[in-house]
């Protein structure tokens, strides 16, 4: 009894049998079961398709496997493609905690990019510091301001904010065609049209022992400043409280159209951020070669870290590493290029199908917690007529 007596509730707080401690850890088991489960299918899935094309769906996975996370220089490969879908996937990942579905990642990026690469013209000729970060600035600021665009429709106009960035992709390729092939065009560019280069002496350097570019570490840290911001700070729970019920944040005095425009904007930040690097670090110019693909992938990534920041860096490597092994599948097995695609979309029809299942189940089991049980009712007396009891 003395020693029951001595414990402090601290102590006991901090022991696994207490029930919250018990309800986080479920509930975090319960989130990673439901992608990794939608992971799973679509690679069984994407296996019986393989096995109808007449390939051996085992020898398949294992070059995948080789072509992604086998080798050192594999690995690298699939951390320079982890580090755009990063940046790409904060720009659906941030807004989606206030139940926004927001697709224009794709269009951020290249829209920083381009604007990244006019900055780093206009500075040329200062130190390379300056210019590797007015470039990373301008990219930021303008992917930011384009999505933003769309949260404010969203707002202000009630346009929905899906359709909206979606359109809004188109919008931005089509102004990094123009530009790259009209006014900014670089007369030295004869095949492939290209703005002017940046110049090697401004361009990002590789992580030291690493083949990967600074951008690696750009956009772990946005993740982690992506988390924290949206599970430890008061901007966060107020987003958290608009994405779960509106009219209970607007009663609340939440000032809900100005989450929304900050929350895009932020996200549009990361995405062009990934652009700028794009220029400053890989190609040193801006050119058609930024419209990747990035900004979509970067979607099918926030949807299974399920819209969770710090999820979105282990599901980055996961799915830069299937588009590393593009290369060897074709090479291996004569399968074309787009292979990887078709695996990415099993992917997503398989998180969205997993998603609504989970939603039922859990709506089904709330029900069945919740549910208050029929009263008893007396016994009625003769020539008394008993009501109807509606449960």
């Amino acid at each position: 009894m003395s020693g029951e007596a001595g414990s402090s509730p601290s102590a006991l707080a901090a022991q696994p049998s207490d029930p919250s401690f018990v309800r986080v850890w479920g509930h975090s088991l319960t989130a990673l079961r439901v992608p990794a489960g939608a992971f799973a299918a679509a690679m069984l899935a994407f296996g019986v398709f393989m096995l109808a094309v007449g390939r051996n769906p085992l020898a398949i996975y294992q070059q995948m496997w080789r072509g992604s996370f086998g080798t050192w220089f594999s690995f690298q490969n699939t951390l320079l493609r982890a580090a755009p879908l990063m940046l790409t996937a904060l720009a659906t990942a941030l807004p989606g905690r206030l139940g926004l579905v927001v697709l224009g990642g794709e269009g951020a990026l290249v829209i920083g990019g381009l604007c990244a690469a006019v900055v780093g013209v206009a500075l040329h000729g200062h130190a390379p510091l300056v210019v590797a970060g007015g470039m990373l600035a301008a990219g930021a600021l303008a992917g930011g301001i384009w999505i933003a665009i769309g949260g404010f429709l969203r707002a202000y106009r009630g346009v929905n904010e899906t359709i909206a960035t979606l359109l809004m992709n188109y919008v931005a390729i089509a102004l990094l065609n123009h530009f790259v092939e009209g006014p900014l065009r670089d007369p030295a560019s004869l095949n492939k049209p290209s703005t002017t280069p940046i110049g090697d002496e401004n361009m990002i350097g590789n992580i030291p022992g690493l083949d990967a570019h600074w951008g690696l570490a750009w956009g772990l840290g946005a993740c982690l400043l992506g988390w924290f911001l949206m599970h430890r700070t008061l901007f966060g729970f107020a987003a958290r409280v608009a994405g779960g019920n509106v009219r209970t944040a607007l009663l609340n005095g939440l000032p809900v159209a100005r989450l929304i425009v900050l929350t895009t904007f932020l996200g549009g930040a990361c995405a062009g951020l990934a652009g700028s690097l794009e220029v400053a670090a890989i190609h040193g110019t801006a050119n058609a070669s930024l419209v990747t693909g990035y900004g979509y992938t970067g979607v099918l990534v926030a949807f299974i870290a399920r819209q969770n920041p710090l999820a979105v860096i282990p599901v980055s490597i996961v799915i830069g590493g299937i588009g590393a092994s593009g290369g060897l599948l074709q090479r291996a097995f004569n399968l074309p290029d787009a292979t990887v695609n078709v695996l990415q979309g099993m992917l997503f029809i398989s998180i969205l199908l997993s998603e609504t299942l989970h939603g039922r189940d859990r709506k089904a089991k709330q029900r069945k917690v919740t549910a208050p049980a029929a009263p008893a009712a007396p016994a009625a007396s003769p020539g008394e007529q008993r009501p109807l009891v509606v449960t």
